[in-house]
């Protein structure tokens, strides 16, 4: 096991002290590497003989990276459309970006919901995230400066989920939100209001 022994010390932060921000480095990169089972070969007898697996052609430096440094628990995960960034969602209320291979580093935090983290994605062909929050907002973040672009606030109720209204690259204005009030609500960062509201009878969660 490679131990990538980076010591990165958590900070809490309260709610009121919360403010839209890039915070680096709070999270680390293991390698994770599995032992092969030298014991299969018993099965057969000594003279068996042990094929080895094809040939790796990821890129990545593991076949299994574990990324650690949220403090609650982890609600969503996705990678960016050219897959070299990952973003996390977590109830401690953050999102944490991280690079995809090397050592995955851990090159930034978005700070600013005031509840836990129900969904994030990524923009098609673009830099900027979005999130469904259950402090009823969702938002939408550029991943490289930390600034958040825009806070819809509209929902009444936990905001469950969020997406690109479009997955065609270039278009990273346009979003929707589905909430446990009922209400699907489409957003155009560029526009303070919802440009459209869809209702229905029960919650949505997705």
């Amino acid at each position: 096991m490679a131990d990538h022994k980076r010591k990165v010390s958590l900070t809490s932060i309260s709610d009121e002290e919360q403010q839209p921000s890039l915070n680096i480095t709070h999270g680390t990169a293991v390698a994770l590497v599995k032992r092969p089972k030298t014991d299969e070969i018993q099965k057969y007898g000594s003279t068996a003989l042990v094929q080895a697996g094809p040939k790796r052609t990821s890129g990545l430096q593991a076949p299994i990276m574990h990324l650690t440094g949220h403090k609650g628990e982890v609600t969503s995960c996705r990678f960016s459309d050219t897959g070299e960034h990952i973003a996390s969602g977590s109830a401690d209320k953050q999102v944490f970006l991280w690079n995809t291979y090397g050592e995955c580093a851990n090159y930034g935090v978005l700070q600013g919901h005031k509840g836990g983290i129900l969904e994030v994605q990524w923009m098609p062909g673009s830099e900027r995230v979005i999130t469904a929050s259950t402090d009823h907002t969702v938002a939408m973040w550029d991943a490289m400066t930390g600034e958040r672009l825009r806070r819809g606030k509209h929902h009444t109720a936990p905001v469950n989920s969020c997406c690109p209204l479009s997955k065609s690259a270039g278009d990273d204005n346009m979003f929707v939100s589905a909430s446990d009030d009922g209400q699907l609500a489409i957003w155009d960062a560029r526009e303070r209001n919802p440009a459209a509201v869809i209702e229905h009878s029960q919650p949505l969660t997705s």
